[in-house]
């Protein structure tokens, strides 16, 4: 009988290539962290700075300051031109709540129809949606601004929230219709068969499974709609209505060098809940992702 001898390679073959694989986990991690170091300078300069006095935020360049001081943020806290951080902080609150609402009802709705209804020139106006993707914001401002001054909601939250409830946001129609698509048909022949019709098909059927879709749809509408501040700045004229990102802009009418700091304090203040937000629900922005369909 033939004996297999198997040659393996002489020990010290073995630690070299152990040793290169070593170094080049070590240098991808160092230029990792180098690279997140250099992404996150400008976050912790701003988070620094909030702390800085006046006199010393465009004379110290380094990310700690000489001497803390909370006076900036006790300065926003007291109000900006005559405006309540507290109601600038509700007004956000209340106009990014709203607009996930919205989209969460009438996108759901809107790919329901899309994805499992049978009706007339459906192709096509699933086409047409999917072209304004690519319409760039612009291309539409002056006509819908138009509209909306006609019907007197300028100063309102209503241009900013209304067409969130009328399925406007074609990502998130074209994100849940793709996950419908991969629920089987099988149970809505079930459901059909046990006399349920489209409404109560959706309603106890499909709407249950969209859980992932739904929280992508939420965490997305939600950032988006915090960090929107052109939109808000075309249509809330109105003090009253002002959020933390229109409060930040009267910083920049005044002219001494101590605006600054609350100025940097009122933006860590903003950012805070967008971080809270994106970390309590980050695993399921990622299985949400995952199982929509955006993965190709």
């Amino acid at each position: 009988m033939a004996t297999i001898i198997e040659r393996r390679p002489p020990r010290a073959a073995q630690r070299a290539k152990t040793g290169r694989s070593r170094v080049a986990s070590i240098v991808w991690h160092v230029f990792c962290l180098a690279l997140l170091a250099l992404l996150l300078y400008p976050v912790a300069w701003l988070l620094g700075s909030s702390f800085k006095p006046g006199t010393e935020i465009l004379t110290n360049m380094n990310v700690l300051p000489d001497a803390f001081t909370f006076d900036n943020y006790a300065t926003v806290f007291e109000g900006v031109g005559g405006l309540s951080f507290w109601t600038m902080l509700g007004n956000s609150l209340l106009i990014s709540t709203l607009a996930v609402v919205g989209n969460v009802f009438s996108c759901t709705l809107a790919a329901y129809a899309f994805a499992r209804l049978r009706f007339r020139m459906r192709a096509p106006f699933f086409a047409f949606m999917l072209v304004t993707i690519m319409l760039p914001m612009h291309v539409v401002l002056i006509p819908q601004f138009i509209i909306f001054q006609q019907l007197g909601m300028i100063g309102t939250f209503l241009p900013l929230v209304l067409p969130k409830f009328l399925a406007t946001e074609a990502f998130f129609v074209f994100l849940i219709v793709q996950f419908i698509k991969g629920i089987p048909r099988e149970l809505d022949e079930a459901a059909t068969i046990d006399g349920a019709g489209p409404y109560r098909t959706f309603g106890y059927v499909i709407f249950p499974l969209l859980t992932p879709a739904l929280i992508t749809t939420t965490i997305f509408s939600f950032i988006w709609s915090w960090d929107d501040f052109f939109s808000q700045l075309i249509y809330l004229n109105n003090p009253d209505t002002y959020t933390l990102q229109l409060g930040l802009r009267l910083f920049v009418d005044q002219t001494s060098a101590s605006s600054f700091g609350p100025m940097f304090a009122m933006s860590v203040l903003a950012i805070l809940p967008v971080v809270i937000f994106f970390a309590v629900f980050q695993r399921y922005l990622v299985d949400g992702v995952a199982t929509s369909g955006l993965k190709g």
